[in-house]
């Protein structure tokens, strides 16, 4: 994508943030304008001026006089001569607050884009990006375009010297990615290939090893290792986004059994805002916490396993204690299961230390209350 410079240009979007900090995305065309709960924002006010201008809404009645008998004011984008009937539009269309507009970051795009699925936030993106090293002219294999939010990210991060290939299930998904990513870039990103279908059907037609990176958004990703290791490349990067526990859990079990991947890391990333008004700083008080766990490992070489840490033998963390009821014969069959061990040594070492303990609170017994039965 080019980067838009200059003066604001129809069929491009804004984002207008009044002094309360509230934001308002809109895409401007001739004629347009936008009703706001402070009035209306003409779109051709808004044109010619340079990013960081500030503009000023204007009353109902003000917007009727610039347009008494225009066509447009039955167009459904401007108040249509019907709604001087209703004094409560006028009413709450006071004009006179300000806005300052700009070209909206890809951060602000992503938020205020229209979406079908729920979306990646900036900060996981931002993650994923960084953590799974996607870097300009990679080729990169996504897994679930949702509305989109994460191919942009991955579209900015490849740049048109890379390619995206992103596999979507859902058609109707699909549509709403491409038409964000459309009206993000101003045209269908030349270097992203959107397939739709079931990622094993689709992978099995890519070419073997030809992958640098791959971004996995599904339900469950540990069942689509095999046909990801297939098409990415030996020390590629492979980074799953997960949103549960249980998930998670399952995900990195299936990399370390497969023995094609590298030990896998696990991130969660949280996002807190701080406010500074003189000396008086302080967190806001709400947070983005948990949206998902970035799963990331890397592919090992055709034929090679990959180095696994040695788990203490004396701690089971694979066997399910309900299985080893379900067939014990004698308690021995829990003790091989018991995860909080402790030697002979310790335990004696505890036990003297709390009958120590116990022995001075009974030599010096401190105050007692009276009980009083009224």
């Amino acid at each position: 994508m080019g980067v838009r410079r200059g003066p604001l240009t129809y069929g491009e979007r804004v984002q207008l943030t009044d002094k309360k900090g509230r934001l308002l995305t809109v895409m401007l065309s001739p004629n347009g304008v936008t009703q706001t709960d402070r009035g209306f924002l003409p779109h051709d006010d808004m044109v010619g001026l340079p990013e960081g201008s500030v503009v000023t809404s204007i009353s109902a009645s003000a917007w009727h006089d610039r347009h008494v008998g225009d066509d447009a004011d039955t167009s459904g984008s401007a108040p249509a001569e019907r709604d001087r009937a209703k004094p409560w539009k006028s009413a709450r269309a006071i004009g006179g607050w300000q806005y300052t507009v700009m070209r909206p970051r890809l951060e602000d795009f992503i938020l205020s884009m229209p979406r079908g699925a729920q979306i990646m936030y900036p900060k996981d993106i931002a993650q994923v990006i960084s953590l799974g090293d996607v870097r300009h002219g990679m080729r990169v294999l996504e897994s679930g375009a949702g509305s989109g939010a994460m191919s942009l990210g991955l579209l900015d991060a490849v740049g048109p010297d890379g390619s995206l290939t992103t596999i979507e299930m859902r058609p109707e998904f699909a549509r709403v990615a491409m038409g964000n990513a459309t009206v993000y870039y101003g045209n269908r990103p030349a270097w992203w290939n959107l397939l739709v279908g079931d990622f094993d059907t689709r992978a099995a037609g890519l070419d073997e090893g030809y992958f640098d990176r791959i971004v996995l958004d599904m339900l469950d990703p540990w069942n689509r290792l095999d046909a990801a290791y297939r098409v990415l490349a030996p020390g590629g990067v492979l980074t799953a986004y997960i949103t549960t526990t249980t998930q998670m859990s399952r995900m990195v079990e299936s990399l370390r059994r497969s023995g094609h991947w590298t030990e896998p890391e696990i991130q969660e990333t949280m996002e807190r805002s701080w406010k500074a008004d003189g000396l008086a700083v302080r967190p806001e008080h709400q947070m983005i916490g948990h949206t998902g766990f970035l799963v990331v490992a890397r592919a090992m070489a055709p034929g090679q396993t990959a180095l696994q840490k040695k788990i203490r033998a004396t701690k089971d963390y694979t066997t399910d204690i309900d299985q080893v009821q379900e067939t014990r014969k004698d308690d021995q069959d829990l003790d091989s299961l018991e995860l909080r061990d402790i030697s002979d040594r310790k335990l004696r070492k505890v036990l003297r230390d709390l009958d120590k303990e116990i022995g001075t609170m009974d030599q010096y017994p401190g105050p007692t209350e009276e009980r009083s039965d009224s």
